[in-house]
């Protein structure tokens, strides 16, 4: 199980829970939010040699991943690095005027952590020192002795029980380059775009249905409406899903991307290709103004405008 306190776990709370019934090991690590590129992302410092051991055994059996996070290089969880496009290589800044290289991807299947940087290069970007606790325990006990925890952490700690059943989202596999596929139109209204891998195909492939629409300014708007569908809403205003369109938008202009025979507003397959519908019927496919007043419409304000076609070509630079 992973623990995250609200505040340093000290000496004296550290030995207790190492001397608690059930508990067989104990390490503590750095964490917190960082801004890292266009989102913000969970992160853990941690000691490369002491964190191995708790990484899945296909994850600890590569070298070159334990290799890369001791150069001080960031290592993204696997399911983080297809949701926000991350590009193996390349460098982000990382909210402090440090940039972090993305030197490999890993399923660590540590809920809420989206990587793992080292201790040193936490510290340099603010991490909470001593704020996070992995325990091991033996099997069937974690229920047991993740109570105990709470108490001696305090008021607003999280236990997260590794490998608990619970409701999750598909892995989304690491984004990488790709070539864009053509788009199948179907009848009138209809978009078919299948079910591509990762969001960057999706994105990629659903530019199609708009031509002279980039794909980046799908992916700009996916990221600022929902972080690329990890929040749906509902909005305050009442907009719903990954690309929020408001129902009655959705009604107007809503497809059934992947064939399933509807338009679901909360599924990303569908509510992707209806987003560049909707963009291309108010000219957005003829770039320049017509683009900027596109996305205006999309959402009615020129700050939003500004962002979203800064974060696409943040998007077009890291993928040239």
């Amino acid at each position: 199980m992973i623990a995250i306190a609200r505040r340093p776990i000290g000496p004296a709370t550290l030995r207790r829970i190492t001397t608690l019934e059930n508990v067989t090991k104990v390490t503590v690590a750095d964490g917190g939010a960082v801004r890292f590129s266009a989102a913000t992302l969970n992160l853990l410092a941690v000691d490369p040699a002491e964190f191995r051991p708790w990484a899945p055994k296909a994850v600890a059996a590569e070298p070159e991943v334990w290799n890369a996070l001791a150069r001080g290089e960031f290592i993204a969880e696997s399911k983080t690095a297809g949701r926000y496009m991350l590009k193996l290589g390349g460098e982000y800044p990382a909210g402090t005027g440090s940039r972090l290289r993305v030197a490999a991807s890993a399923p660590f299947g540590l809920p809420g952590v989206d990587g793992l940087v080292t201790k040193e290069v936490g510290r340099g970007l603010g991490l909470i020192p001593g704020v996070a606790v992995l325990v091991h325990t033996p099997a069937g006990k974690a229920a047991v002795v993740s109570p105990r925890i709470k108490r001696l952490l305090g008021r607003g700690a999280q236990i997260v029980v590794i490998g608990a059943k619970r409701t999750v989202r598909p892995p989304v596999p690491v984004a990488r380059p790709s070539a864009t596929r053509p788009v199948a139109v179907g009848r009138p209204g209809s978009s078919l775009v299948g079910r591509p891998a990762s969001f960057l195909d999706l994105y990629k492939i659903s530019a199609g249905v708009c031509p002279g629409l980039s794909w980046t300014v799908l992916a700009a708007i996916g990221q600022v409406e929902s972080g690329h569908g990890r929040n749906n809403g509902p909005s305050s205003a009442g907009a719903l899903g990954p690309m929020q369109f408001m129902p009655a938008t959705w009604k107007a202009y809503g497809v059934d991307g992947d064939g399933d025979g509807k338009a679901d507003i909360w599924s990303a397959y569908d509510a992707v290709p209806s987003a560049a519908r909707y963009l291309c019927a108010n000219g957005a496919g003829l770039g320049g103004a017509k683009l900027r007043s596109a996305v205006y419409r999309y959402n009615h304000s020129w700050d939003y405008v500004n962002k979203v076609l800064g974060i696409a070509d943040a998007y077009a630079h890291a993928y040239s």
